[in-house]
């Protein structure tokens, strides 16, 4: 069955427009984990709007199940947190210094040397590698010369066309996806993932490793729950 990663970020968010410690988002993470989530995904960024590199620290002491840091690994500082906390995946992501959140894949092709050296770095850290990539069928392929374990598919195009016609809107991505099991590389996928979109995806992927779900996840909880909202994303991955 293909394995709930829950982002906590948004907690960090509502706690630091307050100052304090509420909501505690070290609990979260616990909770998360307790409610069944299969993995807890944080993506610290410089200016530290939401996640604090320090949050990271102090989830590495609690977390029983998988941990995923999302980043980029353009920033020396990410690296460094990365190779001093080692979770069990980092997710690479082409973020620019201010971007408000992740909106496109990398393009392995013009990074390849680059990407190549960094995932090198963190492999042998004993860190599993996953790259954000579009679902185009060249980044995949470029993605597999990359050296990384895995590809994380942007799926914010496939959100927005799931209403119109969600048959045409997943026909890059299943493409995408065969294409990366052709050439051994794991398959996650994540961005506006949500109740309604998700079962008809996780149905039509095969071979789907993982899902990275945080900011409809976190918004359905606020209406149903935190622990009923968990077990709801994950029957739909069932």
């Amino acid at each position: 069955m293909t394995r709930l990663s829950v982002n906590i970020n948004k907690f960090a968010t509502l706690r630091n427009s307050r100052g304090g410690n509420n909501p505690d988002v070290l609990k979260a993470a616990i909770d998360a984990q307790e409610f069944g989530a299969d993995g807890v995904t944080v993506h610290p960024r410089p200016d530290e709007r939401h996640i604090r590199y320090q949050d990271v620290y102090d989830i590495k002491k609690i977390i029983r199940t998988e941990f995923n840091i999302e980043g980029n690994s353009q920033e020396r500082k990410f690296v460094e947190l990365v190779l001093e906390v080692k979770p069990d995946q980092v997710t690479l992501v082409p973020d620019a210094l201010d971007q408000k959140t992740s909106n496109h894949g990398w393009d392995t092709i013009a990074n390849k040397e680059w990407l190549r050296e960094i995932i090198s770095l963190f492999k042998k850290g004993g860190i599993r590698v996953s790259i954000f990539v579009d679902p185009v069928i060249e980044m995949v392929e470029g993605a597999a010369l990359t050296g990384t374990d895995r590809v994380e598919l942007y799926t914010e195009a496939y959100a927005t066309g799931y209403h119109r016609n969600r048959e045409k809107a997943i026909e890059p991505y299943f493409a995408a996806a065969k294409r990366a099991h052709e050439l051994g590389l794991g398959i996650n996928a994540g961005h506006d993932l949500d109740l309604e979109n998700l079962q008809y995806f996780s149905q039509n992927i095969t071979h789907l490793d993982e899902v990275s779900i945080g900011h409809a996840l976190i918004c359905d909880s606020l209406y149903l729950g935190f622990e009923n909202t968990i077990q709801l994303y994950k029957r739909r991955l069932a």
